[in-house]
């Protein structure tokens, strides 16, 4: 993508820790072979073909064990996530909501980024874990209704003049046929930059499914940038046909609170001036939007988050209060909603890092604040009176081992003991995202465990330095703790891979 500065990073994240695993990226590529697809199914890049087949037909039980013969014989880590990816896209359907067994597909980039960043010994164990929930979405997609991604309608696929101009109105007017030939339009003619900046314009533009729409957005393009461009079409459409998941066939007119929420900050986008994103960093920001984020409606917040931006606050200041307030969420409610609040704002700030569009950037980061009161909403009166920013520091470990442990049993001392060692150690950061991105591979079982870890331990990256060890302290609330069981999976890749 033309992003100079997230793109620079990604690349060079990526060639310092694949540096570390050379020996995955030195196999050869997997052969390619002849093989016989569907006429009614979309085809593929012919080189990918049969690894997507294989995927799709090894039954569940097999497939780990089949994988890992292939790599031990030269397949390529790259054409694994490149099949599995496709496969996901090809043959789960991201309704009736975007999640659930579409979790399948969205975790995806989750575990190729903890396998970036994980312990050399154990990379493999995400994407093989990815593989085996591929699996289980596939079935469950099977037994709901059988869906598979059908060839594009070639005839209606619009020029590379037309096909951004087609897609805008395809979401505008909600209308899927046209969304689906558009986004292939849009595959076929159009640069990576311009499709990201069309597609995270319409995955931030409504608050349906928790974020997973705009979490699709950020993974799909994060994981094509790995696998390369050519392979964009199917998950172009896939990702259209999930942006325009709205309630029954109607068009949104909208009256809907999920709608309101991007209706208005669309509007409050373009009250700001030229210099929006020039303002000084000013903690004190932070704890006065706490406090609004609090009780405000989502209304109360994007005008607060506007009238600061206005070239009074920088924007980190501002995303600074977004991964506080989301935090503090967690922390109040450890749960799906609460987990959903990070994982929303990380694929939010990822696509105001990437786009080029400086209206997108502004929306992203309007609705990224305007979201966190429609979380808090849907969590409920059932939540613990805790503030992030008063948590007081606790004694009773000296190390991220003693700090998982105490994880396992009571989540808030826990996070005490974190912010008291963080504190006394600033390296024991670093300590404790190793420790707890190891325990998500040994001992995770669930989309939202690699979805959450990689999310939160990115965007402590992304976090000023004096709210930082507050929250990295509060995503071990969702966490795995060192006293669970190891997931069955770890012995099977293990043994898929000997």
């Amino acid at each position: 993508m033309t992003r100079p500065a997230d793109r620079r990073s990604f690349l060079t994240t990526s060639a310092v820790t694949l540096g570390a695993w050379s020996a995955f990226e030195g196999l050869p590529r997997v052969r390619a072979e002849d093989a016989k697809v569907d006429p009614k199914l979309v085809r593929l890049d012919s080189g990918i073909e049969p690894l997507v087949t294989l995927l799709e037909e090894t039954p569940r039980d097999r497939l780990l064990e089949e994988v890992g013969g292939r790599v031990k014989k030269g397949l390529a880590y790259r054409d694994v996530l490149a099949a599995l990816l496709l496969a996901g896209v090809r043959n789960i359907q991201p309704r009736p909501a975007v999640g659930f067994k579409f979790h399948a597909v969205l975790a995806i980039n989750a575990a190729h980024q903890a396998s970036l960043a994980g312990p050399d010994r154990d990379r493999w164990l995400p994407i093989f874990w990815a593989l085996d929930n591929f699996k289980g979405g596939q079935a469950q997609n099977k037994k709901e209704t059988g869906w598979r991604m059908k060839p594009v309608d070639e005839a209606n696929v619009p020029s590379a003049r037309n096909a951004l101009k087609l897609f805008a109105e395809a979401m505008e007017q909600w209308d899927e046929a046209k969304s689906d030939v558009a986004a292939a339009g849009v595959a076929r003619h159009c640069t990576e930059g311009q499709a990201f900046d069309a597609f995270a314009k319409y995955g931030c533009r409504d608050y349906r499914d928790i974020g997973h729409k705009i979490i699709f957005v950020a993974n799909a393009f994060r994981t094509l940038q790995t696998i390369g461009w050519h392979q964009a079409e199917p998950v172009l459409r896939s990702l259209a046909l999930a942006l325009l998941k709205r309630e029954g066939n109607a068009k949104p007119t909208g009256d809907l609170p999920a709608d309101r929420v991007g209706i208005r900050s669309e509007e409050l986008a373009k009250t700001l001036g030229e210099n929006w994103n020039e303002g000084a960093a000013k903690p004190d920001a932070v704890t006065d939007l706490l406090a609004l984020l609090r009780t405000g409606s989502d209304a109360d917040v994007g005008s607060a988050f506007a009238k600061r931006l206005n070239g009074t606050v920088s924007p980190r200041t501002l995303w600074d209060a977004v991964f506080l307030g989301a935090g503090e969420l967690l922390m109040k409610q450890p749960g799906i909603v609460g987990l959903h609040t990070l994982t929303t704002a990380n694929a939010l700030r990822y696509a105001f890092g990437a786009t080029g569009d400086d209206a997108v950037r502004r929306l992203v980061l309007l609705q990224a604040a305007s979201f966190l009161p429609l979380f808090r909403g849907a969590m409920g009166a059932k939540t613990a009176n805790v503030k992030i920013d008063t948590i007081e520091a606790d004694d009773g470990a000296t190390d991220a081992e003693a700090i998982f442990g105490s994880l396992s049993k009571d989540k808030g001392k826990a996070a005490r003991q974190a912010l008291k060692l963080l504190g006394e150690r600033p390296d024991a950061a670093s300590e404790l995202m190793d420790a707890g991105r190891r325990l998500i591979f040994l001992k995770g079982t669930d989309s939202h465990d690699y979805k959450f870890s990689s999310a939160v331990l990115e965007d402590c990256g992304h976090v000023s330095a004096p709210w930082r060890n507050r929250f990295l302290a509060a995503s071990l609330f969702w966490m795995k703790g060192s006293g669970g069981p190891d997931s069955g999976l770890v012995r099977r890749t293990r043994e898929a891979l000997a």
